[in-house]
């Protein structure tokens, strides 16, 4: 298996919908708004098997200091085989000059984003304003 990475804002409708529904995020439901944004992100690397999109990153950021993280996600059957780990490197690198990079991470994925070198903030909680149910 030889993954390939992107930086690409262009995808179609259906390579979005089919990677988010793989990992059961409700966005994927919406293939249209995923488009759009796609297209909005300032940073959006993908990782692909030939022609299928098995994962992707994207990063918003203030144009100097500080990077946010919204996606990262890698389907099930290529989780583990370090898609996750090199997309973040990836963003890592474009924001090298940044003070800060940031991720919410829900809890079971805290691990993972330890070990890509994030570190779980003691006095601060992720808040929500959101229609999306995952």
């Amino acid at each position: 298996m030889a993954i390939s990475y992107k930086t690409i804002h262009d995808f179609s409708e259906q390579d979005l919908k089919d990677l988010f529904l793989s990992v059961e995020w409700s966005s994927g439901h919406f293939p249209d708004k995923l488009v759009i944004a796609m297209k909005n992100f300032k940073t959006v690397i993908s990782a692909w098997d030939g022609d299928k999109l098995v994962g992707m990153i994207c990063a918003m950021d203030d144009g100097i200091m500080n990077a946010y993280v919204h996606y990262l996600l890698v389907r099930p059957e290529y989780q583990g085989k370090s898609i996750g780990k090199a997309l973040v490197e990836k963003v890592k690198d474009v924001y090298k000059d940044y003070l800060r990079i940031v991720v919410v991470a829900y809890d079971k994925e805290i691990d993972f984003y330890e070990y890509c070198g994030f570190k779980k903030a003691t006095d601060a909680s992720p808040m929500f304003i959101t229609s999306l149910w995952t």
